[in-house]
């Protein structure tokens, strides 16, 4: 896998191309800010390209708007943006413009080699990855007679790992129960919340996403 990496603190630019080399990944290029780091990607269409939200100049959503631009004009090149903060709005929005082969994760995530480069494979792979603390903050929000109170702790565990882009063999895995006894979890609480049972990870994933930050 060849990956880019961007970001504007040198530290942490390194720290990550370290964490990836040793996982065997190959990095084949570095950016510092949106521009570089969109002409990087252009000159080598690498498979994946890890940037951070917050870059110059203004430090704000260059991160976002380079992911959306790469994933408009290179569709095969997956995107995980990074994020110090838990940032839900910034999340959603890029998944929606763009829900396949995009991740987001907080930075204190990827200090493990072994997590990055599983989120990497997966992206490059066509799914979608979401860091488990922004599915667990919209988890949190109250709603007035929310369906999400019919649901069994199974039922609850199955709709969070499904949030975070995890496929039903993955989900399986991860609870230890046969794939087909989360496919069936899986029917059930998309039957009590009313949402799209679309099979691609990246469109089931997003319309979990919807109903978790539907207003009350």
């Amino acid at each position: 896998m060849r990956v880019i990496v961007a970001d504007d603190s040198l530290l942490t630019r390194e720290g990550i191309v370290q964490l990836l080399s040793a996982a065997g990944v190959d990095v084949v290029g570095q950016a510092h800010d949106a521009d570089s780091t969109l002409q990087r990607v252009l000159v080598e269409r690498p498979d994946a390209v890890v940037v951070d939200i917050r870059m110059p100049p203004t430090h704000t959503d260059e991160g976002l708007v380079v992911a959306a631009t790469i994933r408009s004009r290179l569709p095969d090149t997956a995107v995980l943006v990074l994020s110090q903060y838990v940032e839900p709005t910034y999340a959603l929005r890029l998944l929606e413009e763009h829900p396949a082969k995009v991740g987001y994760l907080l930075k204190d995530r990827v200090f493990s080699g072994a997590v990055l480069a599983d989120a990497l494979t997966r992206l490059v792979d066509g799914e979608t990855v979401v860091d488990p603390t922004i599915v667990a903050r919209l988890f949190r929000r109250q709603r007035s007679q929310d369906p999400i109170d019919t649901l069994s702790s199974r039922e609850r565990e199955v709709l969070g790992l499904v949030a975070e882009g995890r496929s039903n063999k993955a989900i399986a895995g991860e609870l230890i129960i046969a794939e087909r006894t989360v496919e069936a979890h899986v029917t059930q609480v998309f039957l009590k919340l009313g949402v799209d049972t679309s099979t691609e990870s990246h469109r089931r994933v997003l319309a979990v996403l919807h109903y978790l930050r539907r207003p009350t």
